[in-house]
């Protein structure tokens, strides 16, 4: 168990992907997202969500990610951050996303 003061130091922000394409190298299928936290700057991810997201449906959409865990390569594209999502019964990942447009970077708390 975490206490609160080590998941506070967990920087959750909101973020606009403006970039998503398909990341045939991935061994399980994923996309490559490049994602705008505003002052912040933009960011990479990859991202297991192809079961219920087309690249169209993910351009423009906000969405929740950790911004401070180090970077992961993963067959050779380095992700910077982590995108939020909630697993299905089925293992299909839903994105945690904000209900209201918010300004990019947007603190979680």
């Amino acid at each position: 168990m975490m206490d609160i003061k080590e998941f506070g130091k967990s920087e959750l922000r909101v973020g606009t992907i403006v970039s998503a394409e398909l990341f045939p190298e991935a061994k399980q299928a994923a996309y490559k997202l490049v994602i705008d936290f505003g002052p912040h700057g933009k960011r990479r991810s990859s991202a297991q969500i192809t079961d219920l997201y087309s690249t169209l449906d993910l351009e423009g959409t906000q969405v929740v990610a950790v911004m401070n865990l180090a970077p992961k390569k993963i067959a050779g594209f380095i992700s910077e951050v982590l995108v939020l999502g909630a697993a299905r019964e089925n293992g299909a990942v839903e994105l945690l996303r904000p209900d209201r447009s918010l300004p990019n970077g947007a603190s979680v708390s």
